[in-house]
């Protein structure tokens, strides 16, 4: 018998990304599969129009207010049964066996708690994607990068990436994760609103003993961008924020404090150069992101206090600093790293 899997899309407002990329979603050839579209208190006629074109097709859930993409996805999830979870943004083009190849290596290993597949850019043919490219890791600053993108650089899709391999996080765009292990990690947490919370969660399985895999086998396009536009400053104040919340909340070294501090030193570096370039917004969201970590922190240390309880697995971080790598040797490559 075949394990079940839920395919979940968390929709706002991206009733024009529906009509492009879910029937794709639903001809996915893996037979044992349910889709779930869930409406986060969108404006638009998102819910209106699955319940019009998708009945007995889709299942249709509507929240009573914005959760944020952890919260949305934690809403939902409480109220779908399934052995793994596929969290799949609205923006993603699936080939009819993307699906396949996924369920078929979590089932050799029950170690496995989440994976991702091979992300390629639906608007650059043949390049990697930003959100997730064939893989995600995080230096030991907490910049996350990826086999196939580090910082803006995505290297074109030769096959250099092409097999299986245990890696730090899986993207948000699509990753596919076990639902026992999601339960037992705690779920997404909430308090990130959206970006950053998968790698909060894959470090949080990590530590309960589960791996993280990328599966390039299956191939998946995403758009990038269909909820908060590239560049956005809610964009940057969540990414600063939740990396500060990341690494506050997850990092096991005795010295934790003082890595916190040394990256709010990196982030005040970044912002002086985004006001060299005329990105004056950008600056007083970073200084607005530090401002809410310092507001928040007294619950951020009783959730790593809470973490420490889940187990003490060993967890790998990147044990350079990619942006020296990146910026000082000049290697843009994750090959040359």
């Amino acid at each position: 018998m075949h394990p079940s899997v839920a395919i979940v899309i968390l929709n706002y407002n991206t009733r024009a990304l529906l009509e492009q990329f879910l029937p794709g979603v639903v001809a996915s050839s893996y037979a044992s599969k349910t889709v779930w579209v869930v409406d986060n208190a969108s404006t638009d006629d998102s819910a209106d129009y699955v319940r019009t074109h998708f009945t007995g097709q889709v299942e249709l859930l509507v929240s009573p207010q914005n959760y944020g993409y952890a919260g949305g996805y934690n809403w939902a999830l409480d109220q779908i049964d399934a052995d793994y979870y596929v969290l799949l943004n609205s923006d993603v083009r699936v080939p009819a066996n993307w699906l396949n190849p996924l369920v078929e290596i979590a089932e050799q290993d029950s170690k496995i708690g989440a994976l991702q597949p091979k992300i390629l850019d639906e608007k650059s043919n043949g390049k990697f994607e930003y959100a997730g490219a064939s893989g995600g890791f995080l230096d030991k600053w907490g910049y996350p990068f990826c086999r196939g993108r580090i910082f803006d650089t995505l290297e074109e899709d030769r096959g250099q990436y092409d097999e299986p391999v245990n890696v730090f996080w899986a993207t948000g765009a699509c990753i596919f994760v076990r639902a026992e292990a999601f339960r037992k990690a705690g779920k997404l947490d909430a308090d990130f609103f959206a970006h950053m919370e998968e790698i909060d969660l894959c470090w949080r399985l990590q530590r309960l003993g589960y791996t993280v895999m990328v599966q390039p086998e299956s191939v998946v396009f995403h758009l990038g961008g269909g909820t908060l536009a590239e560049g956005s400053d809610r964009k940057y104040f969540l990414n600063f924020r939740n990396n500060l919340y990341l690494l506050a909340k997850n990092h096991s070294s005795p010295f934790w404090f003082l890595i916190i501090l040394w990256r709010m030193v990196l982030d005040g570096i970044s912002a002086i150069k985004f006001i060299a370039s005329g990105k004056y917004s950008v600056f007083f969201n970073i200084i607005k992101a530090h401002l809410a970590f310092w507001k928040n922190s007294g619950k951020v240390l009783k959730k790593r206090q809470d973490i420490k309880m889940l187990g003490d697995s060993p967890v790998a971080l990147y044990p350079k600093s990619v942006v020296w790598q990146y910026f000082v040797k000049g290697k843009k490559r994750f090959i040359d790293l």
